[in-house]
């Protein structure tokens, strides 16, 4: 079969089987089963599918995965988390646009300790939206800023989603991990500065309100008492990467230990939550482990039908530069965002744009950090961000869809800024992984 019409009816079947409302990981599985007998050579091809999967995630380098999310589920379950988020509203006091910038500032903490964009999100909004609402402001200000913050988690460490890019592309995944810092620092900067710069030029979005006067250490023994020490847990985490004392696994390992002993010294961890973060982090991780095992398998079915080499011969006869082939890549991922969730994006683009990025010369950090960003813009792109079907549930009664894409559309435009600055300034991804680099 020519390369072409193969992968014609890979991703074909793809489209109809998504489109007609089959589970993700088990779409990619049947697509396999039917790749492997045609490509693979019947029983032998079903046979090599299956020690394929097992292979794939039968992997140390998984072993994060899980830790990361158990981490997030307990900071979630016991309630350290809202402690925390009240504690960094007292630090805020005369901004313009107040909460906003709370939810900014909340949401990139909790991105250094949840790893995921989707608790982030629904716990922001559970916890600011009814207080932004009681003080006037308006749904773009109250909204915008917790579903643009929420995904920063996505490159912050930890974050399960950066360990999956990794082991999928095959990735340093400490170096990505580490990579991702800068730019979810550049983002909540980025936001900041548009609240305040916004919210001084209309202060209608955000009336201003007397906050309470108080002692200094009024307003920072909450910090010091519920958000300091739990800072104490992602400096564990990244600070044993960085300093090369532990591996990924390790540290996630340490992460989740931390993680239960700040729950037990604030008194906050029961057998039900502790049951209810387990029960959660099993859900999520069979998941990712049955999508990394149909990824890698459709991968290399690609591969073994002359799909991927075929495509890529055609892309190498345009002669494209690297920035071109960046540049083709984001617009991909930008069209892919509208219609399917950041799971699915990986694993339909990675087994192309990998050896594209490889054959181009690519910085892999710095793709891998720019893909990332991408991912996160996914989250919140009409009409099927994720993070957006999550405001929904949050939103005050009588909140338009409308409305929703209103308050995000900022958020997305500034993430595009970002991208532009990772492009221009490839330094933002790749400079702290090769400053620790010995």
């Amino acid at each position: 079969m020519e390369w072409h019409w193969a992968l014609l009816l890979m991703l074909g079947m793809l489209v109809v089987l998504l489109a007609i409302g089959v589970p993700v990981a088990f779409a990619f599985f049947s697509i396999n089963f039917v790749g492997a007998w045609i490509f693979l050579g019947g029983d032998a091809g079903m046979i090599q599918n299956v020690r394929s999967m097992v292979g794939a995630v039968a992997l140390f380098a998984l072993a994060p995965i899980p830790l990361f999310i158990l981490m997030g589920e307990i900071m979630f379950q016991t309630g350290m988390a809202a402690r925390a988020i009240d504690a960094i509203d007292r630090l805020v006091t005369r901004l313009p646009g107040r909460l906003a910038v709370v939810a900014i500032a909340s949401g990139t903490v909790f991105s250094a300790l949840t790893g995921s964009s989707m608790a982030n999100t629904a716990m922001l909004g559970s916890t600011l939206i009814p207080e932004m609402m009681r003080r006037g402001y308006q749904p773009v200000m109250s909204m915008g800023p917790i579903l643009g913050t929420g995904g920063i988690a996505v490159l912050i460490p930890p974050s399960g989603l950066t360990v999956l890019l990794g082991s999928l592309a095959s990735i340093s995944i400490a170096d990505l991990l580490i990579a991702g810092i800068m730019p979810g620092i550049l983002l909540a900067a980025l936001f900041v500065i548009y609240v305040v710069v916004r919210c001084s030029i209309n202060p209608a979005l955000a009336p201003a309100y007397d906050v309470p006067p108080m002692e200094a250490w009024q307003r920072w023994k909450p910090f010091v008492l519920y958000v300091l020490p739990l800072l104490g847990i992602f400096v564990v985490v990244v600070g044993s990467m960085l300093t090369g004392v532990a591996t990924p696994t390790e540290s996630a390992a340490l992460g989740s230990v931390a993680s239960v002993i700040a729950a037990l010294g604030y008194r906050r961890l029961t057998l039900h939550n502790l049951w209810r973060s387990l029960e959660q982090t099993m859900r999520v991780s069979v998941m990712l482990f049955f999508i990394i095992a149909a990824s890698i398998t459709f991968a290399q079915i690609l591969g073994f039908s002359g799909a991927t080499s075929g495509l890529l011969q055609v892309v190498a006869s345009w002669k494209l530069g690297p920035y071109e082939i960046m540049f083709a890549m984001i617009v991909v991922l930008l069209f892919l965002g509208c219609f399917i969730e950041p799971l699915s994006m990986m694993m339909l683009t990675l087994p192309f744009f990998m050896p594209l990025a490889r054959t181009a010369g690519l910085d892999l950090i710095w793709f891998g950090v720019v893909m990332l960003v991408m991912l996160e813009v996914s989250f919140i792109t009409p009409p099927f961000g994720l993070l957006l079907f999550v405001m929904r549930g949050l939103a005050p009664p009588g909140t338009t869809t409308a409305t929703i894409y209103r308050a995000v559309l900022p958020y997305f435009l500034l993430h595009m800024v970002a991208v532009a600055l990772i492009l221009a300034f490839p330094f933002i991804a790749t400079g702290l992984p090769k400053f620790m680099t010995p």
